[in-house]
């Protein structure tokens, strides 16, 4: 408790000794009392305990002091708060309406991946359970990073960090596209693919239900298209409600017609079934490579550093 009094502190400073109106993210502990969570709680936006790893016989291993349960029942504590509050402030009463909502921007954790032998199917199965069970509103995924003279228990090399961004995508397309962590990461293959983004290789799973009619297809199927996202869905809905949608219309939206190609069908262009069985398709879709993380402290990356890094990003 006396670690989370200090941080309560500091916050309650900010908020109150210097009318500090900007945004706060608190981390909390655990084990920490529920009064002091709830303290954290009336001067930060948004609130955060870190599950860090997906299985608790990894933490056992990593860190024995960290317990999945106690971090779930925090969890727990902090969603039935923010709940109450929401119901409190639809209250009329002056006195209620002018009190500070309780973490307005709701509570969010992190895991670490590569630190331990986790698959992305563990990783994304964790994250499932504590959006349903609790609510949050993020899950972040932070690649692990080795250093010297470290534990022999933890992995000497970095993951690469091109896996830290699918996840980020698989974690999208969870909440944001309807998929089910069994869709993005089938039992056969407990990894995501780290050359193509996670809709693309479902995609390329499921050719049999391609071709999609953009000017016939509902929301939850246009959402599947590789290179479309939920804007442009929205577009597009609106768009064929007064004329017919053709490669044009996709020309000025901005997407990506070598990738959405293949997999539509629009007034002035059908995909032909030989070019979706086709062996090359996949290879033709491969911008580049899967990224490499460079070891932090080889020699290669001390001569490089002061190189201009490509930002990793991509279109769902």
């Amino acid at each position: 408790d006396y670690t989370m009094e200090r941080v309560v502190e500091v916050a309650r400073k900010l908020r109150e000794d210097h009318d500090f109106r900007g945004y706060i993210h608190l981390k909390t502990i655990p084990e920490a009392s529920q009064d002091l969570i709830d303290q954290a709680g009336e001067y930060a936006d948004r609130i955060s305990i870190n599950v860090e790893l997906p299985k608790q016989e990894s933490l056992d291993k990593l860190a024995p002091e960290k317990n999945i349960e106690r971090t779930q029942k925090a969890m727990g504590g902090i969603r039935y708060r923010i709940e109450e509050n929401k119901e409190r402030r639809k209250s009329r009463a002056p006195e209620i309406r002018k009190e500070r909502p309780f973490s307005p921007a709701g509570q969010s954790t992190q895991m670490i991946v590569g630190a331990d032998g986790a698959k992305d199917q563990d990783i994304l199965q964790r994250s499932t359970r504590l959006y349903d069970s609790y609510r949050l509103r993020r899950v972040y995924y932070s690649a692990f990073s080795p250093i010297p003279d470290a534990s022999p228990v933890l992995p000497l090399s970095a993951p690469p960090l091109i896996r830290e961004h699918r996840l980020y995508q698989a974690d999208w397309l969870m909440r944001f596209y309807q998929f089910s962590v069994e869709e993005i990461v089938p039992a056969d293959t407990p990894d995501l693919d780290l050359e193509i983004d996670p809709k693309l290789a479902w995609a390329l799973r499921n050719r049999h239900r391609f071709p999609i009619d953009l000017n016939k297809a509902s929301r939850s199927e246009l959402l599947r298209i590789p290179g479309i996202g939920t804007k442009t869905v929205a577009r597009l809905l609106k768009i064929r409600r007064y004329a017919d949608i053709r490669l044009l219309d996709l020309k000025k939206l901005r997407v990506s017609i070598k990738k959405v190609l293949p997999f539509i069908i629009t007034a002035d262009h059908h995909s032909a079934r030989s070019g979706l069985d086709s062996d090359r398709l996949r290879a033709s879709l491969v911008d580049r490579p899967a990224s490499k993380q460079l070891d932090l402290f080889s020699d290669a990356t001390v001569q490089l550093r002061t190189a201009k890094t490509a930002a990793i990003s991509g279109q769902l």
